[in-house]
């Protein structure tokens, strides 16, 4: 959805474009997005006055967890407390959330399918399954596979299926009756599909796509954040990229940018086949009996200065343009950002010059934001549970 051409009049404009789910309105006064404040370094003040917001139904809370009560006016004061350094560490600490338990990894024993490892499960989680006898058995290996009678795709899928059912959102919170592939590699073979939900918990490799939507005058970027509707279940009121979305079985990353952009910001075929994939995030993370396995792909998009996106879903509160140099700030030193977006979102500093090879930790910091697995090699069943069975014992 486009905005109309607006022309800016005096100072200490806020939040001066608004939209609703039937329509858009204007204010009494004309403003443009182009005469927005031009992005400054990191160290100087921000006006919180000149940031354009695109805002949709407001909802109330009824998340049981995750549950953030921070506003944007909260995001603005940010840069009112800059202390001016140029120091990287927020930002390690901020891919450090996405990496925790790498000493609880020998906690968890491989998932096989047909010699293949496709996942990882806690043990703990193993007495949940137990009980399902006629879907799942242990090898002498120390392994989770599927009875040998599951032998295609659609009877794997059916009987997953009615594992996540019969334990429900009590074991898999979240459930949203969207299925992910199964495989051992990105491209790989599919061995079956699974809820969305249910696969931290056996440590499926998950892929999705990430989207940064940017405006850029005069030479200075501004990032298009949205504000996660508060009654999503997950990191309800957290601020997230213009676009992101899982990798669902059977669809394209580049088919399913497209069809984020028009779900979660209205953004059209036309503008959205533009967005060009600039590389990828990756990160391994556990808590508890969940261990994501997480693989990014990152997508920019350069947006017309007139747009004002529009949630089509529900899943987006509210939506700003925020200069980059404030969104960095933002990441380094608050919580605000649903955390894998901290990564995309620090690549994408990297992208585009805010992060430069003069900054201590500059090669440490751009490696770590790929610490899972981006592997496409296929992951062979001895060598790995060999590894695992020697980890297990010492």
């Amino acid at each position: 959805m486009s905005g109309a051409s607006y022309t800016i009049a005096g100072h200490g404009v806020r939040n001066f474009f608004s939209s609703s789910s039937s329509s858009i309105h204007r204010h009494n006064f004309p403003i443009t997005i182009p005469s927005i404040l031009k992005t400054r370094p990191l160290s100087v003040p921000f006006n919180r006055n000149y940031v354009a917001a695109s805002s949709s139904t407001t909802y109330i809370s009824n998340s049981v967890e995750n549950c953030s009560s921070f506003t944007w006016n909260d995001v603005f004061e940010v840069s009112q407390s800059r202390t001016g350094s140029s120091d990287l560490g927020g930002f390690f600490q901020k891919i450090d959330l996405c990496n925790r338990g790498s000493d609880k990894r020998s906690d968890f024993i491989p998932f096989v399918i047909e010699d293949q490892i496709v996942g990882y499960v806690h043990n703990g989680f193993v007495d949940h399954l137990s009980k399902f006898k006629d879907v799942f058995t242990i090898t002498k290996d120390n392994s989770l596979t599927l009875q040998s009678a599951l032998k295609t795709p659609e009877s794997r899928t059916e009987a997953l299926g009615n594992v996540v059912k019969c334990l429900g959102e009590e074991v898999f919170p979240g459930i949203r009756n969207e299925l992910y592939p199964v495989t051992s590699s990105y491209g790989g073979r599919v061995y079956f599909s699974l809820e969305r939900a249910a696969a931290p918990y056996f440590g499926i490799k998950a892929y999705g796509i990430h989207m940064s939507g940017y405006v850029e005058k005069d030479g200075e970027k501004y990032l298009w954040i949205g504000k996660r509707s508060e009654t999503k279940a997950t990191y309800p009121g957290m601020l997230d990229h213009l676009v992101a979305g899982g990798l669902p079985h059977g669809m394209s990353c580049a088919e399913n940018v497209v069809k984020e952009c028009e779900e979660e910001a209205g953004i059209p075929r036309s503008i959205s086949s533009r967005a060009i994939p600039v590389g990828v995030v990756s990160y391994m993370d556990i808590d508890g009996y969940r261990f994501k396995r997480d693989v990014l792909f990152c997508y920019d998009l350069k947006l017309p200065e007139s747009f004002i996106p529009h949630n089509q879903d529900g899943e987006v509160g509210s939506f700003k343009l925020l200069p980059v140099t404030l969104v960095g700030d933002v990441i380094r030193n608050t919580e605000f950002f649903k955390a894998n977006c901290n990564l995309v979102i620090i690549d994408f500093l990297f992208q585009h010059g805010y992060i430069k090879p003069e900054d201590e930790g500059y090669l440490k910091l751009l490696q770590s934001l790929r610490s899972g697995d981006c592997s496409q090699m296929y992951q062979p069943y001895g060598p790995k549970i060999l590894y695992y069975i020697v980890m297990q014992k010492k």
